[in-house]
């Protein structure tokens, strides 16, 4: 185990870093500058899961260059929600969310998380007891189908009244107000609130750390 975070978070989400909290994971937060509209105009139009594995490498390649990150394992992840083949990100705007509540409701969609990971150890010394830096960057996307309650407009409206949705791919959450609206989920519920933690885990083993270096 390390006493200072071995771990960046490169995402300004308070999901993931809850997740990452209770899981009882060290981390620093270092939020990217990535314009993500940017970046997915920059790709064309890639498949849902793909652009969010684009998304989560832009985000954590962002972060990796700064000086701050120097020494660490830097994690970038971004989520895109699929309805009917088509990519919702964030809607940022209240009309937005709501026209995507009346066309998600009693529907079932696909919410695809991206996760990228960025070595950025010393190649010669790990520190802290730990072994030598690998100098990876790997990903890895974990999906998750959700399915959403036939909920009234009155339940949209008040929801998108509250901002939640705003900031969120698909405009919903599982950990927050929209839980109430959510059916059943199919896959890693981690998944669903932007951040999984046995993907993590697998991507670690990749870099040769395991989850358990990251506990605190």
């Amino acid at each position: 185990m390390t006493d200072s975070p071995l771990l960046i978070l490169a995402s300004a989400s308070p999901g993931r870093a809850k997740l990452l909290a209770d899981a009882s994971i060290g981390f620093d937060v270092l939020v990217s500058d990535v314009d993500e509209a940017a970046v997915a105009t920059h790709y064309g139009t890639p498949e849902p899961h793909e652009l969010a594995l684009l998304l989560a490498r832009a985000k954590a390649e962002s972060v990796a260059a700064r000086p701050e990150a120097e020494g660490a394992v830097v994690l970038g992840c971004d989520s895109v929600f699929e309805l009917g083949g088509v990519a919702y990100g964030k809607p940022y705007e209240p009309d937005v969310a709501r026209e995507r509540w009346t066309h998600m409701r009693g529907q079932t969609g696909v919410l695809h998380t991206g996760h990228w990971l960025i070595d950025n150890r010393d190649a010669d010394s790990g520190g802290a007891g730990l072994s030598a830096g690998s100098g990876a960057t790997i990903g890895a996307v974990a999906s998750a189908s959700v399915s959403f309650a036939q909920v009234s407009d009155e339940e949209i409206d008040a929801y998108v009244a509250t901002g939640e949705p705003l900031p969120c791919a698909g405009g919903f959450t599982i950990d927050g107000r929209g839980g109430a609206f959510i059916t059943g989920v199919d896959g890693d519920p981690h998944a669903v609130v932007g951040l999984s933690i046995s993907t993590l885990r697998d991507l670690l083993g990749k870099t040769g750390l395991s989850i358990v270096d990251l506990w605190v």
